[in-house]
């Protein structure tokens, strides 16, 4: 006869599997949790006093937090995308001309647009951030008509898109370099205590927005229906494209505050660069944070717990002075475990 410490060895690995498999949350946690144990080891504890070893691991987290919060916004919006059943590659191509047209509206130059209005100060500033956030909303308006009306998948229009949008962009900013007002990276550098923290607060208020969005709100649950069963969701009076072009919209909208707050952090931009694989660290994010590849399901949360941990992998990957190419791979390993842990989830 089993004894009971084996029965209740048993019950607890059974209770843990369960968690494992039908919460998400759970295993992204202890996930996180995991990662969170490695790199306070990496940091070491050789320092005068608790408060000083504090201090040091509070700065590194709000440095991986606000190094990473403008594709912690993007991956968000990658998230309902793909709740859809689509996908969109071209966010890195969206925050290069999304945040050149940041520049060019608050040049310092005699070509700055805004300038040559006459509007300067703090008008230019909110008048810069409607007007981006408006074209980043109409970019991704273009790209979600192109696939409901147009008929052509997502990885074809959004493939096609981040090319036309980075070559158009380079095209026209070559030889021009704007000059962006030291009041305007306020808005990134803005410190409360002695911490430039509003990259983070700009991510938290928007995961809580679309957070209450997919659980709260007719339109989340008309995504998680146009995922799940498009066909089906149609039959249920659900207007499909009407929900996949919001969704896009909403893309757009999301990379130009992540443009916004990029153009705040350091005043410039490489418009050759810049953004490139974002797109791929976004979709990480959501499939680490148990967002399905094939639509109908996705989690907000999971999404933020899942941008963290490749953050932070990314910084231990650093800390151990892996090879940035090699960096890569590693990313690439998480993503196809997490996708085979999805199947086996459903197969179970």
């Amino acid at each position: 006869m089993e004894t009971k410490a084996v029965k209740s060895n048993k019950n607890v690995f059974s209770w843990f599997r369960a968690k494992w498999i039908d919460v998400p949350l759970f295993s992204i946690g202890i996930a996180f949790l995991i990662m969170v144990i490695l790199q306070t080891l990496v940091l070491g504890f050789e320092y005068d006093s608790f408060g000083s070893w504090f201090q040091s691991w509070l700065n590194n987290w709000v440095n991986i937090l606000r190094n990473n919060a403008g594709i912690g916004i993007i991956a968000l919006g990658m998230t309902l995308v793909i709740m859809t059943g689509g996908i969109d590659l071209a966010v890195g191509s969206t925050l290069v001309v999304t945040g050149a047209f940041a520049m060019i509206l608050l040049d310092t130059s005699t070509k700055g647009i805004l300038g040559i209005l006459g509007i300067t100060g703090i008008p230019a500033f909110v008048v810069t951030i409607i007007l981006v956030m408006l074209f980043g909303y109409l970019l991704g308006s273009l790209i979600g008509l192109s696939i409901t009306k147009g008929r052509v998948p997502p990885f074809i229009v959004t493939l096609g898109a981040m090319m036309i949008f980075r070559s158009v962009t380079q095209h026209f900013m070559q030889g021009y370099n704007p000059k962006v007002p030291m009041e305007f990276l306020q808005i990134a550098s803005f410190k409360i205590g002695n911490y430039m923290i509003m990259p983070i607060i700009f991510w938290a208020i928007i995961a809580y927005i679309l957070y209450y969005v997919s659980k709260r709100t007719t339109f989340g649950r008309q995504i998680i229906a146009v995922g799940s069963n498009e066909r089906a969701a149609k039959l249920s009076g659900v207007n499909v494209e009407k929900v996949k072009r919001c969704v896009y919209a909403l893309m757009g909208l999301l990379v130009s505050i992540a443009a916004l707050i990029q153009v705040s952090r350091i005043g410039s931009m490489d418009f050759s660069n810049a953004g490139r694989g974002m797109e791929m660290d976004a979709i990480a994010a959501a499939v680490v944070g148990g967002t399905s590849m094939m639509g109908g399901r996705g989690f907000i949360m999971g999404t933020v717990f899942g941008m963290l941990i490749i953050a932070v992998m990314n910084n231990l990957l650093n800390l151990f002075g892996v090879p940035p190419f090699l960096r890569e791979a590693f990313k690439g390993i998480i993503v196809i475990g997490a996708v085979l842990l999805q199947r086996k989830e459903k197969t179970s």
